[in-house]
């Protein structure tokens, strides 16, 4: 659905990230973790394209007897997109497109949930989080950065009794590298089952998707894909499948079939 929503705060909560809650009709209440919204910007044709943004969290306030839904996103600052973004205070309208997409399965509750990401890569995975913890599932987040401003709203997650394991690869927080390493040195004390979740950058999802395979752990990946429609009428956000190849095509539109896939089911390159 597309829909006028009011902005109710936006502010800076690491260098170049931010966190925006934005007012949302009463069937948005309906969006599950891992959908995403695109954004207009402005009332012009510059920029000319909505900016696809992941649900972060989602809830209702009661206001003079009246329910009001609001919802919220993170954000970095990249290009002129998301610069205005930043500048726009409590009261603008924005127009928004969503929920849209394909999110988390949440799996069965006898098992681990591991959540693995970083920087705007966290966006997706706090509202699944609340959802896992809901179902009494045992939830550890593993975030990983280049520095302690990749990590986001660790304290959110917290609140949340989410085990919380942190690395950077300066050292600035939690242990110094890649948070695959602290994956793995958990998986290696695991005694029961569990299932992988993470959103991030390419590299890192690949890493994560051969850790998987390997272990044969489920994996769901949230892909960040560059959309210009959302919708799936553009095709310009297509993923790799697994069975790709020149004789037989095959891709994934990720703001339709996605955001979120099985790793096992794309095609993740050397």
């Amino acid at each position: 659905m597309q829909f006028a929503s009011q902005i109710l705060s936006n502010v800076e909560i690491a260098r170049d990230y931010w966190r925006i809650r934005l007012t949302a009709p009463r069937e948005f209440a309906a969006a599950t973790p891992g959908q995403f919204v695109m954004v207009r910007i402005g009332g012009g044709l510059d920029p000319l394209l909505r900016r696809p943004l992941a649900v972060f969290d989602l809830g209702t306030d009661e206001t003079g007897g009246v329910a009001q839904v609001w919802f919220e996103m993170l954000y970095k600052v990249v290009g002129k997109g998301t610069a205005m973004l930043s500048t726009m205070r409590a009261g603008s309208a924005v127009d928004i497109l969503g929920p849209l997409g394909t999110g988390f399965d949440m799996g069965g509750d006898d098992e681990e949930k591991l959540l693995v990401g970083g920087g705007i890569g966290l966006a997706p995975l706090y509202l699944l989080a609340t959802e896992l913890v809901r179902r009494k599932s045992p939830v550890h987040l593993f975030a990983g950065g280049r520095t302690r401003d990749d990590l986001l709203c660790l304290t959110d997650f917290e609140r949340l009794s989410v085990k919380c394991h942190c690395a950077t690869e300066d050292g600035s927080y939690g242990a110094k590298g890649f948070v695959t390493v602290a994956l793995n040195r958990h998986l290696d004390a695991l005694a029961g089952k569990a299932t992988l979740y993470a959103c991030g950058p390419d590299g890192m999802l690949h890493a994560l998707a051969k850790i998987a395979a390997e272990r044969k752990l489920p994996c769901q990946v949230s892909l960040e894909g560059y959309m210009a429609c959302g919708v799936g009428a553009c095709l310009g956000c297509v993923a790799t499948g697994k069975n790709h190849s020149p004789q037989t095509p095959d891709y994934r539109c990720v703001c339709t079939e996605g955001p979120v896939f099985e790793a096992s089911e794309l095609q993740w390159g050397a």
